[in-house]
């Protein structure tokens, strides 16, 4: 038995659809600019350029999403629907045709994100860690596996406030597919089980304030809600 001088952390996990089953979570994987209406919005040109990756820590996760305090640090705090991949299968230098191999299963998540923080690590050429890796920045609903549901390829991504549409879009309208996705990433870091990949935000990003209710919605994932309450 290791004999740890700290408790050491609990595991990230998130659940399966329709399951007692956890899928541990090992590292957070974020593609930006995947949408060209969002990369156009966001001030940028969306050609296909080699994709860009970010990443957020494991216990960022909020599985199920719910209440959750708005963060410290920022006042234009903005959400972030977004198709979410989860790997069951490690490797590096995956070839494109055979990544959906690797792909355990799929979930509607949410990239939080503190946009005036980014906005300011952008001017100064700074990382973006406390923009998109900060505390509960990744709610995330159940992940379906592809036994049940196979590999979506088209479908809705959509997110409401209040009721009120701010994202509708369709994961066909990706720039790069989940397999490119996964070829370009598994070319730069090892992938291995528990890993989740964040395939992009269509267009329509915007604030969210405290008392505001946020439900996403995408492919056939099933709805993810979360709740913001003043901290």
């Amino acid at each position: 038995m290791t004999d740890y001088v700290i408790d050491p952390p609990v595991q990230p996990a998130v659940p399966i659809a329709d399951s007692e089953a956890l899928f541990p979570v090992r590292r957070i994987w974020c593609v930006a600019r995947n949408y060209a209406e969002h990369t156009r919005e966001m001030g940028g040109d969306p050609g296909r350029e080699p994709p860009f990756f970010f990443a957020k820590p494991g216990d960022a996760v909020v599985p199920g999403g719910g209440d959750l305090p708005m963060p410290p640090g920022t006042t234009n705090f903005h959400h972030e629907v977004e198709l979410v991949v989860a790997i069951g299968t490690g490797g590096s230098g995956i070839a494109a045709g055979d990544a959906l191999n690797h792909v355990y299963g799929y979930a509607v998540g949410l990239d939080m994100t503190r946009r005036d923080i980014q906005a300011e690590a952008k001017k100064d050429g700074r990382p973006w860690e406390m923009a998109k890796g900060f505390d509960r920045s990744c709610p995330i609903g159940a992940i379906h596996p592809v036994s049940r549901i196979g590999h979506p390829a088209h479908g809705e991504i959509a997110l409401t406030v209040n009721g009120a549409t701010r994202q509708d879009g369709d994961i066909a309208d990706m720039i790069w597919s989940v397999p490119e996705i996964i070829a370009h990433l598994s070319a730069l870091v090892e992938l291995a089980p528990g890993d989740l990949i964040m395939t992009g935000t269509p267009a329509g990003v915007g604030p969210v304030h405290a008392g505001d209710v946020i439900e996403a919605a995408c492919a056939g994932l099933g709805t993810l809600e979360v709740r913001y309450r003043a901290a």
